[in-house]
Formats: structure tokens, C-alpha cells, sequence
């Protein structure tokens, strides 16, 4: 069966005036001929995407959406009607965010985390902004310090909010990330906790790794990017502070901006250590 909203492998079934038609053995669905590669033959396999048409009809296209139904992405308000808000999801047709399906109303120009979804009543491709109730809350196969790829979908008190694996809740705390982090953007994240609550606390590098000097230099190069080159501390800093600010040893944190200096990134002066090569 041709999956609406999911890549499909079908094969190139007849020509017609408007484009190539595509089946699976049990149901078929046209290609437009502005999507139909040179040199398409009857019986070639072809992957494409499938959605429906301002007509709610099936058609494929060989263009590839941001996201496909099941998946998490930012994504930007092109207009809002009277029926919803119209997301760019790079397909020729914009993606539906019904008004029922929006955690706040939404705004032309601005950027949204959304779960692309199939409605069973329409059989439309549409999404919604209220991400958090189609996140998992059962990590049992997560382990500490586990890498995970993350999406950064908003913030908190506390943290930042992500997705973890394209599945699952986590959380990075603020005091412990020491660069600049938007909605949409993503990274490789490492698993510091996984909580009662189901949720994963996350850091951006690995906890107790052996390669703990040069994570804790990269942590270190990051905060002076992001302090405009200037860190009030240095080696003759407290331990508690640096352990405050940093979470990390003395010992770890003089090894760091050890080999910082030596690598001439940084100066080290009686007032802090500055950044002199990016």
C-alpha cells in the first residue's frame, strides 16, 4: 500500500499526458511530469515522496519535505488563514497547522517546532505544535553517557528542551552549556541522567570521559565565544567557583586553559584568561 506522508519505492507503471503514473502492485498514484527524471522507463523503480494535492488527491513528488510524517522539525509561518497556519516545508504545497493543533496562536515569519502528523479523517499531511505529547517518556535502552543526536525544540526555567533521538524528552541545563543554542538547532548530546520521571538529563560532553582535558578545553573556548572572548577567571581561581561555573576540577580546569595557552588560543592575565585566536 503507497504510504501518504513516508517516502515510497514504486515502480513506473504507464506514461500519461500529465506525468508518469507509479503503483506498488495494489494502487497507483501520478508523478507530474515536471518531477518525472530523464530517462524514466516503464518498470524502473523510483523513491518518492507522497502527499495529496490542493485537490486532496495522492501525488508524488521526487522534491523531499523537511519532515515526513512522524518526524520533529523547525519550521517557518509562511500565512495564517482562516483555517490555520501554512508552514514551508519545501514541497510546492505548504504544510496545515490547524488552529485545534496549536499550543499558541501562530505568527507569519516566525520559526515553530512542530510533529508533522497523518489526520486519519482527511488522509492530509498536517502538524502540530504540541510536540511534548508525542515525545516518550521510557528511555530502558539508554545508558550514561551515551551519545544521542538532539533537536533543541524551546526553554525553561532551567534548561533547554530537546528531542532526543527523534523520540524521547530531554533536558540540558543552562548553567552547564556555554554556547549559543537556538530552536531547530541540532547536535550531539551525551546522557548524563535518565530520571524517575522518564525524562534524560543531557550534557554536551561526555561525563568522566578520558578525554576529559581536551572536552573540558572545547567547554572552556566555548564560554569565552560566548562571553565576548573574556573569562574572569584563572589558575588561581577557587576550586568552588570553578566547579560553580564550570563543573569540572581545578585540576581538570588548569589542564584545560594549560593547553589552551600552550595551543596560543588564549592569554592567561591576573584579571582572566582571553580569548586571541577563534
Amino acid at each position: 500500500m503507497i504510504k501518504i506522508g513516508e517516502y515510497n519505492k514504486l515502480r513506473a507503471w504507464n506514461p500519461s499526458d500529465f506525468g508518469f503514473y507509479l503503483a506498488d502492485g495494489t494502487s497507483k498514484v501520478l508523478l507530474p511530469n515536471k518531477y518525472v527524471p530523464e530517462g524514466l522507463k516503464v518498470r524502473d523503480d523510483i523513491d518518492v515522496f507522497v502527499y495529496t494535492d490542493s485537490e486532496d488527491r495522492p501525488v508524488a513528488t521526487t522534491l523531499k519535505p523537511k519532515a515526513i510524517v512522524g518526524e520533529f522539525a523547525l519550521l517557518t509561518v509562511k500565512e495564517v488563514t482562516p483555517i490555520g497556519a501554512f508552514l514551508d516545508w519545501g514541497l510546492e504545497k505548504d504544510l496545515l497547522v490547524p488552529f485545534k493543533m496549536q499550543l499558541d496562536d501562530m505568527k507569519p515569519g516566525k520559526s515553530y517546532c512542530v510533529r508533522v502528523l497523518l489526520d486519519e479523517e482527511t488522509n492530509r499531511v498536517i502538524a502540530t505544535t504540541k510536540v511534548k505529547e508525542y515525545l516518550r517518556y521510557d528511555p530502558v535502552d539508554f545508558k550514561v553517557n551515551q551519545e544521542v543526536d538532539i533537536l533543541v525544540i524551546g526553554f525553561n526555567d532551567i534548561g533547554i528542551d530537546v528531542i532526543v533521538n527523534g523520540e524521547y524528552s530531554g533536558m540540558l541545563y543552562r548553567n552547564e552549556v556555554f554556547k549559543i543554542i537556538e530552536a531547530g538547532d541540532r547536535a550531539k548530546a551525551y546522557v548524563k541522567k535518565i530520571r524517575e520521571d522518564g525524562k534524560l538529563d543531557l550534557a554536551l560532553q561526555p561525563q568522566g570521559y578520558r578525554k576529559v582535558v581536551p572536552t573540558a578545553a572545547e567547554q572552556i573556548l566555548d564560554a569565552l565565544k560566548y562571553y565576548n572572548g573574556f573569562l574572569a577567571v584563572n589558575d588561581k581561581t577557587t576550586p568552588a567557583e570553578i566547579e560553580r561555573q564550570f563543573h569540572m576540577s581545578k585540576k581538570t580546569f588548569k589542564k584545560a586553559i594549560g593547553s589552551l595557552y600552550k595551543a596560543r588560543i588564549i592569554k592567561v592575565e591576573e584579571s582572566g584568561i582571553t580569548l586571541i585566536k577563534t
